[in-house]
């Protein structure tokens, strides 16, 4: 039998708040082969870039995203499909089967601003909400850098509302929604090795970067096995494979992340002829 990696006590606190930190998943030589794999990759994506912070969208200012690297990086599969993080994710959720969603570097430069506040979901067209997000801060975060908030309890109170945090078009408003009346943010400290896991309809936010390093964070966003597309909102991973609203999601490009075994890492579709998912706007690689 497969031993566990979430303890009872964390499923409980993930169920209950929505969001657990799980410490300990990576080694010391993991954080730092891998962080160097996204170091490189997200240089390699954002090469063009020039603009200073100022000059930049209040979205883009919050951080550098790069969606997918583990088409580009084949030595990025072992992290993205690590077995002990996408069991845990399949233990706090209650599912015997995971897929990928994708992907995605999360880089908050030094001087960034907040991240505003959100659910994840709604930028999804995923029918059912058995979703969760594992996101790996490679240094650790603190409240200096970065560090995450969450709302506990919001993934349970029926919210699902897509808030334009592209254009910073008052994302403030999702925190007066009379559902989340008197819910304020539990700041979460993330220690190097650690995890933290939120639910998709968890509203979160993060805040602004005050140190002088970037927050350096990679993301896997994984839904459970069988779920199917829900609504024509555009988005990559259903788009690029042809899946039609009410069709299973399952594809190469959403693959089994759990259970499987380590070494065995899935190989991605071939890319399009222009791939959305490359472009340079980070809201045109969310929303599209």
């Amino acid at each position: 039998m497969q031993d566990r990696i979430a303890t009872v006590s964390q499923v409980v606190a993930f169920r209950r708040d929505g969001f657990v930190v799980l410490p300990d998943l990576l080694s010391g030589d993991e954080r730092e082969r891998f962080g160097a794999l996204v170091d490189a990759a997200v240089a390699r994506r954002k090469r063009g870039e020039t603009r200073p912070l100022s000059e930049r969208t209040p979205y883009e200012q919050s951080f550098l995203q790069c969606i997918n690297l583990w088409e580009d990086v084949p030595a990025l599969r072992a992290l993205t499909f690590h077995p002990r993080i996408a069991q845990a994710a399949a233990e706090l959720l209650g599912v015997p089967r995971l897929r990928l969603w994708h992907d995605q570097a999360l880089y908050k430069e030094a001087g960034g601003r907040e991240t505003d506040p959100h659910q994840d979901q709604p930028y999804w067209p995923i029918a059912e909400t058995r979703t969760i997000t594992a996101w790996i801060p490679f240094d650790g975060s603190t409240r200096e850098a970065g560090a995450m908030g969450y709302l506990a309890g919001s993934h349970a109170v029926g919210l699902r509302k897509f808030q334009n945090i592209f254009f910073a078009d008052d994302p403030r408003k999702l925190l007066g929604e009379p559902a989340l009346a008197g819910m304020t943010p539990t700041w979460v400290e993330v220690p190097p090795g650690g995890v933290a896991f939120h639910h998709g309809l968890t509203v979160h936010l993060a805040g602004p970067n005050a140190s002088p390093r970037t927050r350096r964070v990679h993301t896997m966003i994984y839904f459970a096995d069988g779920a199917a597309r829900g609504s024509r909102l555009p988005h990559f991973a259903v788009d690029r494979m042809g899946i039609g609203v009410g069709e299973p999601i399952a594809s190469a490009l959403t693959p089994i992340a759990w259970p499987r075994a380590a070494g065995d890492w899935p190989e991605p579709p071939p890319l399009p002829a222009r791939d959305v998912s490359r472009g340079t706007l980070p809201s045109e690689e969310t929303v599209r």
